[in-house]
């Protein structure tokens, strides 16, 4: 199985594949979104292609599509952080993550959070809400293995919290 990440900018097919597959993604967060923690976009006058034009509008949000033998299976969205520099500042959030269901239980994910997080070396943080144990199982399993049990976790205000350097892992 091949997996490989590329810059979604890269390609209209590519931003109009993550816009048709985008409402699967809000419908998976959907029983988190009802903690209030989450809001519908509607409710906060935004509509689906104005979050996504938001991303591919941003300089420091980096949208990637996930493929699987060289077709689209998932997206992900990093984005570069805005907080000062300094130690121990986070460069980087994986603020979206997603792979479409047929494709999960497969390694996908994991394969394209490594090619990511080789991608974008640097500090991260990745954020999952405590009521979604899948996402916090799948997290802490990724991040875990990728830097060899070498990361920081908290969980705030029913957020789970990892926090590593992805250049610790490739100096290795």
């Amino acid at each position: 199985m091949t997996v490989s990440v590329r810059d979604a900018r890269s390609s209209r097919s590519d931003r109009l594949w993550i816009g048709s597959i985008y409402r699967e993604y809000l419908d998976d967060l959907a029983p988190v979104s009802s903690t209030g923690i989450f809001p519908v976009l509607g409710e906060v006058g935004h509509r689906e292609p104005d979050q996504i034009a938001r991303w591919f509008g941003d300089r420091n949000a980096f949208p990637l599509v996930i493929l699987k033998a060289a077709e689209p299976v998932g997206f992900a969205m990093v984005a570069r952080s805005q907080a000062p520099p300094g130690p121990p500042a986070v460069e980087y959030r994986m603020a979206e993550f997603f792979i479409a269901r047929p494709s999960r239980r497969l390694g996908v994910g994991r394969t394209a959070v490594n090619l990511i997080l080789n991608r974008f070396a640097g500090r991260w943080e990745i954020t999952e809400y405590l009521r979604n144990p899948g996402a916090v199982s799948f997290w802490r399993r990724v991040v875990s293995g990728y830097t060899r049990g070498i990361y920081q976790e908290r969980v705030i205000n029913g957020e789970v919290r990892q926090v590593f350097d992805s250049r610790v892992e490739r100096s290795r």
